[in-house]
């Protein structure tokens, strides 16, 4: 079966939380539909969420205020853009300078905030979903991020983002703008010392890491409410053997899968 979601756009095109749900929910029809069972793994909250709790109806924009408001956003700075997206929704909970634009562009062009019209405009497309919330502890976490990065590094990193500028990318565009990239581009513009690329890499994916476990603990409390129903929520120490935590997650699943008698049961 051929690699899904791969190689979808250039580096300076958007993809959005709502073209993603959008793709993926094909991506798991299709999967379904070879008889094989999809699980969904990923620590970006944001694009889980649209893609479980169903698409929010846009509130109309006009056209040409839209294009005025995406030329002034792509030249502000990240951390003013954020400043301003959680000036102008109070509930704004990060999430990249996409998500930061696109959360200024709603409240200026609509008079309220993104996480209003989540939670007021219909909802489409929504699953019942089964969480499994992976802890670690804090020097196992920095352990394995450090560890990441030295990969990253030496896959190819540097050479991937000068490919990328070379062709044309955009420095600040959407593709440039994961952890790793900004950095690597101050380096090859001389803003930051080849020396310190490992550690400002290493920073930004530490506070992007406690910025996801914030957002997950609040989104993800136990049980909340979504518009199918309960959600249920498993949290498991990642710092067990994989195989371990392979077994329980199977064992657990099959437990839920199982069908249940409709007759009550009869205690002795």
């Amino acid at each position: 079966m051929p690699t899904l979601g791969l190689d979808l756009i250039l580096p300076g095109e958007r993809y959005s939380a709502g073209r993603f749900a959008r793709d993926a929910a094909e991506w798991l029809d299709r999967i379904q539909a070879d008889g094989r069972q999809p699980v969904v793994v990923g620590g970006t909250g944001l694009y889980v969420r649209a893609l479980t709790d169903g698409l929010f109806q846009q509130p109309p924009l006009d056209p040409a205020r839209r294009a005025r408001l995406r030329a002034w956003t792509e030249g502000v700075p990240a951390a003013q853009l954020a400043h301003w997206a959680a000036r102008l929704d109070r509930r704004y909970a990060g999430g990249g300078r996409q998500r930061a634009a696109r959360a200024v562009e709603i409240a200026l062009l609509t008079g309220r905030g993104l996480t209003w019209w989540q939670e007021h405009a219909r909802a489409s497309g929504a699953m019942r979903p089964w969480y499994i919330h992976l802890t670690l502890p804090r020097a196992a976490l920095r352990r394995r991020i450090a560890e990441r990065v030295d990969a990253m590094l030496a896959a190819g990193l540097v050479a991937e983002v000068r490919r990328a500028l070379t062709a044309g990318a955009p420095r600040s565009g959407p593709g440039l703008d994961g952890v790793g990239y900004p950095e690597v581009v101050a380096m090859l513009e001389g803003r930051l010392p080849e020396s310190g690329l490992r550690e400002a890499i290493f920073i930004a994916t530490r506070r992007y890491a406690k910025r996801q476990e914030t957002w997950f603990r609040h989104q993800l409390r136990g049980e909340r409410e979504a518009g199918s129903g309960t959600v249920d929520v498993w949290t498991l120490d990642a710092s067990e053997p994989p195989q371990d935590l392979a077994d329980q997650v199977v064992a657990r699943w099959r437990e839920r899968a199982a069908p249940r008698s409709p007759l009550p049961s009869i205690r002795s």
